[in-house]
Parts: C-alpha cells; structure tokens; sequence
C-alpha cells in the first residue's frame, strides 16, 4: 500500500518583505487652458460657511495684473500678494498663520497657493501650521506633523519645481534650509492651467525648469531607483528634452514643461533628488540664492556624479545662451563654507540616494569645499 506519511509539501520558510512607503498623491487635478476659471466652482462645496474665508496667496508679480481680477473671492474671502524675490521662510509662514488668526475667528475654509514654488511652498505650510502647535520651523524634517492641514489648492503659473505634486515644502529655518516632509503636505487640489505660464522671462523659465531636469536626473541616477520612479522620471526627462532641445510651438513647449513638472514631482515620491540638490541647500542658506539656480551652479561641476546629465545640461544652456553667474563663492571666509557644507550634509536622505549606504566614506567636507570653490 502506497504510505502517504510524508506527502506534506514542506512549509516555507516566513520571509520578511520590507514595510514600503504609503505615499499620499494629489487627489484631485484639473489640467488645460483655460481651467484656471473653474476655480470659484471647484471652491464652492469646500467652503465652510460664508464666514469661513479662503486665503489666496498670490505672487505679487500679479497685482494689479488681469489674472488678479479672475480670482473668485467672494463674502469676506482675503487676497495676500507675497513677493517670490526670496526663497520662503519659516518665520514668513508663521508671520502668514498670526495674521490670519487675528484676521478671523475660525478657521478658514481653505488656502490657494497661486505663482511658482515658493508661493506653493508657502500654502502648503500655512495650511499645515494652521492646525499645528508652534513654529513652522518645529516641522522642518520628514513626518514630524501630527494633524491634518486645512483644505489647500496648488496653481502653479511657472512650470518645473514639481512643488505642485510633491510631499515638501521646503522653508529657510533659523538653522537650516529644510523641507516640511509629510503625508499632510500635498495638495488637495492643482489646476494646471498652461496659460498662465505665457510670459515668464526667459532666465526663469530656464532655470525652473532645469530644477526639474536635474531632479530627474538625480532619481533615475540614484540607489532609491525603482519602477515606479523610473517611470515618471523617465517621462519628465523626455519631456524636458523636447521643451529646451527641441524646436516646437511655444504653446505646446507649455504643456509639455508643466507636464514635465508634474511626472518629475511625482518621480520623486518614491525616490528622492541627490547632490546638486543637497549643495544647492547649503548655497541658498549662506547665501540666499535662488533654488533652480543653486541647482544648476553645482549641477555645472557634477561630471563625477552624473557625467551624461551634465553633458545635456550644457548642450541645454550652448542652444539657450544661458550665461550662470560666476565668482559667487570667491569671497567666502571659512566659516561661511563650514555652514554651507555642514548644511548640504545635514540632507542625508539625499546623499544615501546619490552615492548609497556608506556614502560618508565617500563625501568628505573637503570635496564639497572644492566644488563650492568653482562656483
């Protein structure tokens, strides 16, 4: 008689996958010309009670301008124009919240963000620190945030940060340039509307956009690599090359940017961006230059890291007859490179993605110092 004693299939052994990130997206988006004016119907069924206001946050670039008429601000609705000149603080933001505590008695029903990164960055943490004890400079790090923001929309009317999809809002501190990294971050709504993007200088359309060229560079170039990444970075990066090295129709080059933009932020959400974005931090705290244009004076001396993204970099900047500032660090004291180096290697994330686990046996603080000495 056939024995059936040993006929279990043996039991495998219980193999412990790795936790992976639950990241929030977006949840709604409208793109095309024109969709700026569904704005006020997109508002309306978030609007608390006619006491409760939004709070527009506009680039004062628009004051007085025809897209400042078109903002739907009815009942007591409050309309804040904010320079973009300077990267935005965490003292700004909680300057933003005081006021409008006092300005009203209850919550708003929600912030617009409208302009480029920085009033999007600026929206973003308003809408965080409006529910949250303390300063905005209390948050700066990865999931430190406790309690969800209030209802936020993104416009972006400058196409490359990404900060219209991302999961930071990245603020100068008191001790750091350092974003607020949470699952409360991301908007609730962007309008993606192409036109209100006619018009940018050149210089900024170049250098936003290049903050989203070189971001995608770093994540399809770092260990933190995946399919999901590869897939919107590859996309952002073809979109890119069309837009600055290719011939096309200004209307389709907006399209095609401020989609780029979006698929570069998104190729971030489960990867992350690498060393011209690290050093770029140090140079925007010591020195409060401007983030795509930190990005693009460190990416110039990145061959080491990424010698084919380089190479298209300055293919882009020949056919465009982009002229970088020079000479920048060439008055430092040692003590200004110590904070701008000590800075860049505080974003360790950044560094662990571009070089990988024992990354600090291979950035030394001489060889930042070395690269910063070009600029």
């Amino acid at each position: 008689m056939e024995s059936f004693k040993n006929s279990a299939p043996a039991v495998s052994p219980v193999v412990k996958r790795k936790k992976h990130r639950n990241f929030p997206m977006v949840p709604r988006v409208v793109f095309g010309t024109g969709s700026f004016d569904q704005l006020g119907e997109i508002l309306m069924p978030k609007r608390i009670n006619s006491e409760a206001p939004v709070i527009f946050l506009v680039d004062d670039v628009f004051e007085g301008a025809p897209l400042s008429t078109r903002i739907p601000a009815i009942f007591n609705d409050q309309i804040i124009f904010i320079s973009s000149e300077e990267e935005p603080k965490t003292e700004q933001v909680d300057a933003l919240v005081q006021k409008i505590k006092l300005d009203f008695d209850a919550l708003p029903s929600g912030i617009v963000g409208i302009g480029g990164g920085t009033l999007l960055d600026l929206a973003k943490a308003v809408a965080i620190m409006l529910t949250n004890k303390g300063s905005a400079s209390d948050y700066q790090g990865w999931d430190l945030v406790q309690k969800p923001a209030i209802y936020h929309v993104g416009i972006p009317t400058i196409s490359g940060t990404g900060a219209e999809v991302s999961r930071t809002t990245v603020l100068l501190g008191p001790e750091r340039k350092l974003g607020i990294n949470s699952d409360f971050t991301p908007f609730d709504q962007v309008v993606l509307d192409p036109d209100l993007t006619q018009g940018v200088p050149k210089e900024q359309w170049f250098y936003t956009g290049m903050d989203c060229f070189i971001h995608c560079i770093e994540s399809l170039n770092g260990t933190f690599l995946n399919a999901f990444s590869e897939s919107y970075g590859e996309k952002a990066l073809d979109l890119c090359k069309q837009v600055y090295l290719s011939d096309i129709e200004e209307s389709d080059s907006r399209d095609k940017l401020m989609m780029a933009s979006w698929h570069g932020g998104m190729s971030i959400a489960y990867s992350q961006v690498g060393v011209a974005h690290a050093m770029s931090y140090g140079l925007s705290y010591v020195l409060g230059v401007r983030h795509g244009i930190g990005n693009c004076l460190v990416f110039q001396y990145l061959e080491e890291f990424y010698p084919d993204g380089v190479a298209v970099f300055k293919e882009i900047i020949q056919k465009h007859q982009i002229v970088l500032p020079k000479g920048i660090c060439s008055q430092l004291t040692d003590a200004q490179f110590e904070v701008m180096i000590k800075v860049a290697l505080s974003l360790e994330p950044l560094w662990e993605n571009a070089i990988g686990t024992d990354w600090k046996t291979a950035i030394t603080a001489e060889k930042l110092k070395n690269i910063y000495q070009k600029i």
